[in-house]
């Protein structure tokens, strides 16, 4: 197997292991109580820690045995692997529209990067790591900021998230380009803040990665991680390096042209999470609305198996008039015989249910005292 084979292999290969460190880490996400930076009690998060680390090792290796024109296209496949192996492996299918989005992210991204030229080798003196060290790290921090004040949007969060991430591991790139140049002359003590500084993005992008995943699922992070860690890299190695496009202007217009082909899949992944979201506000609407019609209907079949009673209402014949002379029955009162013979002869005294009324006898309004 001669050189240029053995690179390609290489490079499939840490396109595979990232994809399943990536696969792990959305798991862990998931399966995680709380939003958690970094589970150091999970043993498996520790196993995707080490599928990341092996990816990035052989993607090193094959970066020794290959031109670089080769193998950073080639790591762009990682979201390519990844979609087939996350439906077989956990059984999260993807939609057609994150596999179009992720295409063209893949597409577009290797077209970028096969674009960019190589230049004479040169490293960064002390001034430019310092102010490239802190404008990056800035950005990081601002992105993990804005990604925090997106938690009502954990799509939206899970892009700023996973774009943070792609800005540390870019940076990690180039400064571990740049001591690669200085070692090149031999080791030397100067190079420590250098390597502080590699190891300080390597772990922020791997624990804003983790981050990441969390409510975004697979595709759009790990699409939009995919792409923003070599286009940083290669920003800023086109305006610190002195790397340029290949083939004067032509170039230059279809590197823009492949840009905007993979920024085109990033808008696609992200805004097919976002319908997911959508819907799944949509089926809890549902769900509750359903719950609230359950619970009527079983009120009205309640209330249906109650005995029913009717209120009688009295016919025509029966109802009071007003107009019509009503007797209405007095207590006797102990009338004299002058009363009785001025009163009206045959004067009925009959209550409202048409019976004789027999009046009682008027009590003495002392109360009766009772002796035992």
């Amino acid at each position: 197997m001669n050189a240029l084979a053995f690179s390609m292999l290489l490079s499939f290969v840490s396109a595979v292991a990232y994809a399943g460190g990536a696969i792990v880490q959305e798991r862990v996400a998931v399966s995680s109580p709380g939003p958690s930076y970094a589970p150091l009690r999970r043993p498996v998060w520790w196993a995707a820690v080490g599928l990341n680390g092996l990816g990035g090792l052989l993607h090193v290796v094959a970066l020794a045995y290959g031109p670089l024109s080769l193998v950073q296209p080639l790591g762009a496949l990682t979201i390519v692997f990844a979609l087939p192996m996350a439906a077989l492996f956990v059984g999260r299918r993807a939609g057609a529209t994150a596999w179009r989005g992720a295409i063209m992210a893949t597409v577009g991204l290797a077209g970028l990067l096969s674009l960019v030229g190589a230049a004479d080798v040169q490293s960064l003196d002390t001034v430019q790591r310092v102010v490239v060290a802190v404008v990056s790290g800035g950005a990081v921090a601002a992105l993990m900021v804005a990604g925090r004040a997106a938690h009502r949007h954990p799509a939206v969060r899970s892009i700023l998230l996973a774009v943070a991430s792609g800005v540390a591991f870019g940076m990690s790139s180039v400064f571990t380009k740049t001591v690669a140049v200085d070692w090149t002359d031999g080791v030397a003590l100067s190079d420590l803040p250098t390597l502080a500084v590699i190891g300080a993005f390597a772990t922020a992008g791997l624990l804003l990665s983790q981050a990441a995943y969390r409510g975004g699922g697979l595709a759009a992070p790990l699409a939009t991680l995919t792409v923003v860690n070599p286009v940083v890299a290669a920003a800023v190695g086109i305006t610190m390096f002195g790397e340029t496009f290949r083939y004067g202007t032509a170039g230059t217009l279809l590197a823009l042209g492949c840009g905007v082909v993979a920024a085109g899949g990033l808008i696609l992944l992200t805004t097919e999470r976002l319908g997911d979201e959508v819907r799944a506000e949509r089926t809890e609407v549902d769900v509750t609305v359903t719950a609230a019609d359950r619970e009527s209907l079983a009120l009205e079949e309640l209330l249906a198996g109650l005995p029913r009673r009717t209120a009688e209402v009295p016919d025509a014949d029966d109802a009071i008039g007003l107009d019509k002379r009503v007797v209405v029955p007095a207590p006797f009162l102990g009338r004299s015989a002058a009363d009785e013979d001025d009163a009206a002869p045959g004067l009925p005294l009959r209550p409202f249910d048409d019976e004789l009324y027999v009046p009682r006898a008027l009590l003495d309004r002392h109360r009766d005292r009772v002796k035992s």
